[in-house]
């Protein structure tokens, strides 16, 4: 379980999160939905440690991560993986170094029989040699996918990951993530400002305006609240 307990974030002494409580349970999806400048990507980055909270602690697994300004875990300690909205792919690099880069890092042994496993998971076989600018949006999209899920991290978090793609490549790559958390045994934080995407996949959502959390639930919960925020969110 991650949890975050009376988080406050500033940037440049700018409040963007107020004493904020949430919970993600152990082998569920959970999809922060809100507009941009909500606070779902900063909750991503303390989640991870790449940011601290001003004040407050975050857990994971009952341990305590961070607390007040200080990280007390480092990001490489918490078997996270991280999927950025840029991807984040070495361009010099093929498909099968990207994938196999984290694992030589750690050292492994079985290198070459975990990338080409990740890689055909995904359909990936074919384009091992390929570098990122020869690969279609989709397929850079799930090669940044199978690059952090060959680390076998505990925690996927995924900030606005299909962004840049069209409907029918959107659609396919949801198909992919709906079932990671099995495949995989993740628990995983996904960002969306795009209430359609969290429906199509979510176990639980949490809808965010300005900092706080206006609504969570799943997503009949959701579709049903009263709450006159929560309908204009999801009418557009």
């Amino acid at each position: 379980m991650i949890q975050l307990k009376e988080i406050s974030f500033s940037y440049n002494d700018k409040p963007l999160i107020r004493g904020l409580n949430l919970q993600f349970e152990v082998g569920k999806l959970t999809c922060l939905l809100g507009s941009s400048g909500c606070g779902k990507s900063t909750i991503l980055r303390l989640i991870a440690g790449l940011e601290v909270p001003s004040t407050g602690a975050v857990y994971i697994d009952n341990k305590l991560v961070a607390k007040d300004r200080k990280n007390i875990t480092m990001v490489s300690k918490r078997s996270i993986g991280f999927i950025f909205q840029e991807l984040a792919l070495w361009p010099h690099m093929t498909a099968y170094q990207n994938v196999a880069f984290g694992l030589q890092e750690q050292k492994k042994t079985d290198v070459k029989e975990k990338v080409l496993e990740i890689l055909a998971f995904f359909g990936l076989s074919e384009y091992i040699d390929n570098y990122p600018n020869e690969m279609s949006g989709g397929q850079k999209q799930l090669l940044a996918i199978a690059r952090s899920l060959v680390l076998q991290p505990k925690v996927l978090l995924m900030d606005e990951p299909l962004s840049n793609l069209d409907v029918k490549l959107k659609h396919k790559i949801l198909g992919y993530i709906k079932k990671l958390k099995n495949e995989f045994d993740l628990t995983i934080v996904y960002v969306t400002h795009d209430h359609k995407e969290a429906f199509a996949i979510a176990d639980q959502v949490v809808l965010m305006n300005e900092g706080r959390v206006i609504e969570q639930g799943t997503t009949e919960e959701i579709v049903g609240s009263a709450n006159e925020f929560v309908k204009e969110f999801i009418e557009y």
